[in-house]
């Protein structure tokens, strides 16, 4: 059997074999990450996650090379979604970059989808992406303003709150955190106001922010009709 048959092609018995192995792999590397953070753990157990992390690195690294000389277009691959997943899942590892980025590994499950031929969920996912690229000017415009809205609270909470809790809302910068708390009613509580300026202030906030967290639900749950809508349409 040819190399492009048994992992491009997953109708046969041996590319699903070979599939289903390597998402396997994936839940075990995600799971063996997982153990790596838990404190107090024996020479012999980190050294035993060490060697597995470098068998399934080295399983990963053949997969990707394998997966890119039998691609038609490579360059397409390489930076297709799935592409820049299976590269993030090895590269720091040769890298020794400090940042860990094994976590993201599991979006490579993603393919059980294709494996298994979800048609069903294969059409909602693409009905998730038509619905973004609907809404992506409506997205975007949401976005820059809720960036000047945070700018703006900042400033305003620092003006009412600076000369009172000096400490606290030490600059506009520091104020950014209460902003970004308030502004999307979560809340924290660990900065707040003690002004009645303040206090009034971060009211008129709460309720802009109210907004903001509904605004994208409501663009989104649009833009996801009408995709819908676009869907049915040929079958009228």
């Amino acid at each position: 059997m040819s190399l492009k048959n048994f992992i491009g092609n997953r109708n046969t018995k041996s590319g699903r074999v070979f599939d289903l192995t390597i998402q396997t792999l994936i839940i075990i590397s995600v799971i063996t990450f997982s153990i790596e953070t838990l404190p107090n753990l024996s020479d012999g157990t980190q050294k035993l996650l060490s060697n597995i992390e470098l068998i399934i690195v080295i399983i990963f690294s053949i997969e990707y090379l394998a997966r890119l000389l039998v691609a038609k277009r490579k360059i397409r691959y390489i930076f297709s979604f799935y592409g820049i997943i299976d590269i993030i899942a090895i590269l720091p590892f040769y890298l020794s970059l400090g940042l860990d980025l094994r976590s993201l590994r599991i979006l490579r499950l993603l393919r059980l989808f294709i494996i298994f031929k979800f048609v069903r969920y294969n059409k909602a996912i693409l009905r998730l992406g038509r619905a973004f690229q609907i809404a992506k000017e409506e997205f975007v415009l949401f976005g820059i303003v809720t960036i000047m809205l945070l700018y703006l609270s900042a400033v305003g909470i620092y003006y009412f709150e600076n000369n009172a809790q000096p400490e606290v809302f030490k600059s506009i910068f520091h104020s950014l955190w209460w902003a970004v708390a308030t502004l999307t009613t979560v809340g924290y509580g660990d900065v707040y106001p003690i002004t009645i300026g303040g206090k009034i202030f971060t009211f008129i906030i709460l309720m802009i922010g109210l907004g903001i967290v509904a605004v994208p639900a409501g663009l989104f749950a649009s833009a996801l009709s009408k995709a819908r809508l676009e869907e049915t349409k040929p079958n009228k």
